[in-house]
């Protein structure tokens, strides 16, 4: 049985859209006729690739086996086919990206590079945002997709998660906490802290995760961007519990990031998208690099003792 690129496509789509109606309105698909093209995959296959229910769809453990070589296969398809047209002088445009700040530090530049090989005359244009500003500006299109946080439950948005990342303790080298081997979240009770709003992500995050410790955690400075919060921690103004992502950009090149003992507190960084948008061939092609450099990160990362 042959398989065609369109299936493929109305795999993935209806995957991210985890519903069969906005797939299909998606690819301009009838809906009866995406539901043959999976079927015909799931054929191909010899095992069911989707769990359906009244309220939702979503991958079986043969579907979650197989997406990562359909879309790295449509990615090398894209770049070979479409992305053939695009070299040289005679594809242009621009992609518009949100990110929180800390998601563009470790692997953008690299990334950049990388895509700029294929797509020389492609302007990418980087909106740097907290968490709620990316999902807002990525739901009413300003921006193609989002690096972000998770979203409460919104119908405009999908997230997909692609990295884990941890929050410790910052401090300066010579803060007597930078000492300590292995710092628990009791040695910080009494002293005093840096830390972000409280409407912020990361806030809301990281108080969901001390609470089961009952600590009175004294936060004296409370800023609105996490690079704020290193300049404090670096001006000698005191330590900050902050994830370890912000704490490997330039601005913290003197500081010290050491997990801290008794919880394991984390946030998510994933990919936001509109499930009824298709992206276009160029900034397919760049979220897929960055997906596979922030995976490949995951793969790769150890939390030190």
């Amino acid at each position: 049985m042959n398989c065609e690129i369109l299936d493929l496509r109305s795999l993935v789509a209806v995957a991210e859209c985890r519903n069969f109606v906005r797939a299909a309105h998606q690819l301009n698909l009838s809906q009866p006729a995406l539901s043959r093209r999976v079927q015909k995959l799931e054929a191909l296959v010899g095992e069911a690739l989707f769990e359906r229910s009244t309220r939702s769809v979503r991958l079986t453990p043969a579907g979650q086996q197989i997406m990562p070589l359909v879309r790295r296969l449509l990615d090398e398809i894209d770049t070979s086919l479409l992305g053939k047209m695009a070299l040289g002088e005679r594809q242009d445009g621009r992609i518009v990206l949100a990110s929180i700040p800390s998601a563009t530090v470790r692997f953008l530049p690299s990334v950049l590079e990388q895509f700029g090989r294929d797509y020389r005359n492609v302007r990418v244009r980087v909106l740097d945002l907290s968490a709620t500003e990316c999902a807002e500006a990525v739901r009413t299109g300003a921006a193609e997709f989002g690096l972000a946080l998770p979203v409460s439950s919104d119908a405009d948005l999908v997230f997909e998660p692609l990295y884990d990342d941890h929050y410790g303790l910052v401090c300066r080298k010579d803060d007597p906490l930078a000492a300590i081997d292995k710092p628990r979240w009791e040695d910080l009770v009494g002293l005093r802290l840096v830390t972000v709003h409280t409407g912020s992500g990361n806030r809301t995050t990281l108080d969901a995760g001390l609470a089961p410790l009952n600590l009175d955690l004294r936060w004296f400075y409370e800023v609105t961007r996490l690079t704020s919060a290193l300049a404090l921690v670096d001006a000698g103004l005191g330590a900050s519990i902050l994830p370890r992502l912000a704490c490997e950009g330039p601005e913290a090149r003197d500081l010290v990031w050491k997990p801290l003992q008794g919880a394991t507190i984390f946030r998510t960084i994933g990919v936001l998208r509109r499930p009824a948008v298709a992206l276009s061939p160029a900034a397919h092609r760049l979220l897929g690099l960055l997906c596979d450099a922030w995976r490949e990160r995951g793969r790769n990362d150890t939390i030190p003792d």
